[in-house]
């Protein structure tokens, strides 16, 4: 018998939710976001860590180069991926050091960057202190990006940065990520030619999450046309063969799963992913809120490792068991709740949910 697509799309989402409780009960620590510094010399409407350009409580050099030293004690390296990020991660002073320090230690490491600050020169060094992955804001054309990210003539700055890391030609993925809102959705195109006339790896294009700065603008939330017009952009340039995708935000039903990205909705926070936070606090994904039961413990005192092993009890069992609708939903095997980073932990509901919109 030939199964139709739906058919297909079900029984892979059917073995996926077995995965995911295997997951649960089996973490394994793939992707480790290091969270430098809150500093940052943009201010971007829809940050959801509200950085700014102070300098907190945050950890030294020293704690850092520590931390690398007990990771790769405590951890399979091999498979696991350092996320660098911040704020704008190469204000931290000591950057260079820390992420040569753990190239030294056998680390694979990539970073998320506005890629303002990246000249040539700075451009090479990322190349010699073994930097395999980048990814680099750009959220409209260039009027919109700069007053979106509060900073005139960020938009040239980042372009400039992007060409100067083709040009070392040594980074395994320079990728561009495009934060999708009801203001710049119609841009998407002129944005395509561009992306499409540069030599970038791949175009993520995510939708504006209701978290962080991004709760003061309600008006630039996407509409329910908005998300189609999204997901038909990226699955139509994808079908074409460009390497345009999804984030990994949330789950899309049967229309769209495996048609925007490479594989089907997982919320990877606590069972694939963790991060050390600029001030030692240790969490899952940096875009879930922060606040005492998502926060698991402080590096100051704590080692990853026990954390990982013993507590993140909140990121391994399905969102949707906190919510009678949720749990009701003949989706809930699937969608397990949607993202931690868009759930309401004063309600226990997701803020984000395409059922009724989508499918």
């Amino acid at each position: 018998m030939i199964m139709s697509l739906a058919d297909v799309k079900t029984e892979h989402l059917g073995m996926l939710a077995d995965y995911t409780r295997k997951l649960y009960r089996e973490p394994e620590l793939r992707k480790l976001f290091l969270e430098l510094t809150l500093q940052c010399n943009e201010r971007c409407f829809h940050c959801g860590s509200s950085c700014t350009a102070e300098r907190g409580d945050e950890l030294s050099r020293d704690e850092w180069l520590r931390i690398i030293d007990e990771v790769k004690a405590d951890f399979d390296i091999s498979r696991m991926q350092l996320c660098i990020t911040g704020g704008e991660p190469l204000l931290n002073r000591d950057f260079f050091e820390i992420v040569g320090y753990a190239h030294e230690q056998g680390f694979r490491w990539g970073m998320t960057s506005n890629a303002t600050l990246i000249t040539p020169a700075v451009a090479q060094r990322l190349a010699d202190a073994g930097m395999g992955t980048i990814s680099v804001s750009i959220d409209g054309l260039r009027d919109t990006h700069d007053t979106l990210r509060g900073l005139k003539g960020g938009y040239d700055r980042a372009m400039a940065g992007i060409r100067n890391l083709i040009e070392v030609g040594a980074f395994k993925a320079i990728q561009v990520t495009t934060v999708v809102n009801h203001g710049n959705i119609g841009q998407l195109d002129e944005l395509f030619e561009i992306m499409d006339g540069i030599d970038i790896d791949s175009w993520r294009v995510i939708n504006l999450e209701p978290i962080g700065r991004a709760l003061l603008r309600p008006d630039l939330m996407l509409t329910q046309d908005d998300y189609r017009t999204l997901f038909e952009f990226i699955r139509s340039k994808r079908q074409m063969g460009y390497p345009l995708e999804y984030g990994c935000s949330h789950y899309l039903g049967l229309e769209y799963e495996a048609e925007v990205r490479e594989w089907y909705w997982l919320c990877n926070a606590g069972v694939y992913t963790a991060s050390i936070m600029a001030n030692g606090d240790i969490g899952a994904c940096l875009d879930i809120e922060r606040r005492p039961e998502t926060i698991q413990g402080n590096i100051r005192r704590d080692r990853l490792r026990d954390v990982w092993e013993e507590r993140f009890e909140l990121f391994r069992h399905d969102l949707s068991d906190l919510n009678a609708e949720c749990r009701s939903c003949g989706h809930a095997r699937f969608c397990r709740g949607d993202a931690h980073h868009s759930w309401d932990y004063d309600r226990n509901r997701p803020m984000v949910c395409f059922k009724g919109m989508l499918f």
